[in-house]
C-alpha cells in the first residue's frame, strides 16, 4: 500500500492541472512510478482514477490550485498507522486510521453505551467502559444513527450485535458485521424475527426498540430495567431448560416458556428473562397465552449471519467492488436523505483484503473543514484503496478516537453522546505482552 500512497500523495499536491493533457501527463507518471506486487493493475487503476476524479473536485471551480498538506500514515502501534490530510483551501481535514487485516490479535468489535440496547454516552466513555478482560482499545470510531430522544434514547436505528448476541434488530437498511471467517461484510439486511404462539400462529417481531400500538416487541435484559412501554399486555418468558440460559443469538430458534402475563407496561426485564409486549390494538384481539404456555422465538435474517460475533447499522454503501457508488435518495424532503448531497462532518469504514480503514471527515466549521457530500467520501474511501466501504452516523455523531484521545475536531466543539461505536481491541494476552 504504501508504494501506492507516496506518489498518489504527490500526485493530488503536486500536479497542476491546467489542462486534461497535464492531468494525463501527471496520472501517467503516478502509474509508472507505482511498485505494488500484491495489487493487479485493474486495481491500480481503479485507485489512481478515483484520485484523479477526487483531485479535479477538489480543484475544480474556485479551487483551482487547492494544495493539500498531508501527514503520511505513520505506525502508531504494531499493525496500527495513522495520518491526517489538510487542504485548506476547501477546507477539508480528514483522519486516516489503517488497520492491517493480517494482525490476527486486533479485531473490530461493536460497543454501545449503557446496558447495550438504549442509552447514550461518549465514545470515550464507551470505550473507558470495555472490560479489561477484552483486551486494548487501540481506536474507535462511532456507529450507527439512532434515536436522539424520549424513553429510548440511545436505541439504534439497525443491526447491533454486540459479543455474539443480538441487541437490536435489523431493519432493512445496510449493516456491517464481521463474517465467521474473520473478515467485513457489508450490505442490506432484512429481519425474519418472529413468535410462534401456542396454536402454531407466526408473527413479526421487534427487538428492544420503542413498541408501536400495533407491533410486538420482544425485550431482553440489554433494556436495563424494564420494557418502558405503556398499556398492551406483557409476557414474562423463562428458559424451558434452566440449565440453557436465554440467548437472542442470529439465527437461533428459542424455546420458552410463559412465567407470568401482565396488562400493563414497563414491566421489568429481570436477569434471565425476556419480556414479550404486545401494543393495545393486538392485545385487544388476541386471545390470552396463558401462563405456562410454550412459545418459539425466531431470531432468522436475510441473509443469514451465522456466529457473527459483532455488525453494527450504518449506510449507504459507498464501495463496492472497489467502484464509488452514485448515491440515489428517495423522492420526498426529507432532511435524513437531503443532507446525503450536501457537505457535513462524515465517518465511515472501507477495507481492502490487505487493511481495513476508518475514516472520519470533520466538517460545519468553515474555516478548519467544510465537510463531505457521500459521493466525496467515497471517492476518498477508493483513493485509499478501498474495495468496500460503508457510512456511518455523521455530523455532531462523527469522531475518531486513537490512542487516549480524540483526534478529531467535532463540529459542536465537544464530544457527543451517541448510542454505539466501532472498536479496534488488541487481544488481553497480546495486549499484556506489549
Amino acid at each position: 500500500m504504501r508504494g501506492f500512497y507516496q506518489p498518489l500523495a504527490f500526485f493530488l499536491t503536486e500536479a497542476k492541472f491546467r489542462n486534461p493533457a497535464v492531468i494525463r501527463t501527471e496520472l501517467r507518471a503516478v502509474l509508472q512510478s507505482i511498485k505494488c506486487p500484491d495489487m493487479s493493475p485493474t486495481i491500480l487503476l481503479r485507485q489512481s482514477v478515483a484520485a484523479m476524479l477526487l483531485a479535479w473536485s477538489l480543484l475544480s471551480g474556485n479551487q483551482m490550485g487547492a494544495k493539500e498538506v498531508v501527514l503520511p500514515l505513520a505506525e502508531v502501534s504494531p499493525g496500527i498507522a495513522y495520518g491526517q490530510r489538510r487542504l485548506p483551501d476547501i477546507p477539508w481535514s480528514i483522519h486516516v486510521v489503517q488497520i492491517d487485516r493480517k494482525r490476527a490479535e486486533l479485531r473490530l468489535e461493536s460497543r454501545h453505551a449503557g446496558p447495550g440496547a438504549v442509552g447514550l454516552s461518549t465514545l470515550s466513555a464507551q470505550i473507558a467502559a470495555v472490560p479489561t478482560a477484552l483486551g486494548k482499545v487501540e481506536a474507535a470510531i462511532n456507529g450507527d444513527f439512532y434515536q436522539r430522544d424520549r424513553a429510548y434514547a440511545g436505541d439504534s436505528r439497525g443491526l447491533q450485535i454486540l459479543s455474539g448476541e443480538l441487541v437490536s434488530g435489523p431493519n432493512g437498511g445496510v449493516a456491517l458485521w464481521i463474517d465467521s471467517a474473520g473478515n467485513p461484510q457489508a450490505g442490506p439486511v432484512v429481519s425474519r424475527f418472529q413468535v410462534s404462539w401456542p396454536d402454531g400462529v407466526a408473527q413479526p417481531i421487534g427487538l428492544n426498540e420503542e413498541r408501536k400500538v400495533d407491533a410486538v416487541v420482544l425485550y431482553t435484559p440489554s433494556m436495563g430495567g424494564g420494557t418502558r412501554t405503556t398499556g398492551g399486555r406483557e409476557w414474562v418468558l423463562e428458559p424451558t431448560e434452566p440449565a440453557r440460559p436465554l440467548a437472542a443469538l442470529p439465527g437461533a430458534v428459542v424455546r420458552v416458556r410463559v412465567r407470568e402475563m401482565r396488562d400493563a407496561g414497563n414491566t421489568p426485564v429481570a436477569a434471565g428473562t425476556w419480556v414479550l409486549s404486545m401494543g393495545p390494538a393486538l392485545s385487544r384481539k388476541t386471545p390470552a397465552v396463558p401462563v405456562g404456555s410454550l412459545l418459539s422465538l425466531s431470531f432468522a435474517t436475510v441473509p443469514a449471519l451465522p456466529a457473527v460475533s459483532t455488525a453494527l447499522g450504518g449506510g449507504p454503501l459507498l464501495v463496492q467492488g472497489g467502484r464509488r457508488q452514485k448515491i440515489r435518495i428517495p423522492g420526498g424532503e426529507s432532511y435524513e436523505f437531503s443532507s446525503m448531497l450536501e457537505r457535513h462532518p462524515r465517518s465511515a469504514v472501507g477495507w481492502n483484503r490487505n487493511a481495513v480503514f476508518l475514516v472520519e471527515v470533520d466538517g460545519r466549521q468553515k474555516e478548519l473543514s467544510v465537510g463531505m457530500t457521500l459521493e466525496e467520501l467515497g471517492d476518498f474511501l477508493v483513493s485509499l484503496g478501498c474495495e468496500e466501504g460503508v457510512n456511518l452516523d455523521g455530523g455532531g455523531s462523527s469522531t475518531l478516537w486513537l490512542g487516549g484521545s480524540v483526534r478529531n475536531s467535532p463540529c459542536d466543539g465537544k464530544e457527543r453522546p451517541i448510542s454505539n461505536s466501532l472498536m479496534v481491541i488488541r487481544r488481553a494476552s497480546a495486549a499484556g505482552g506489549k
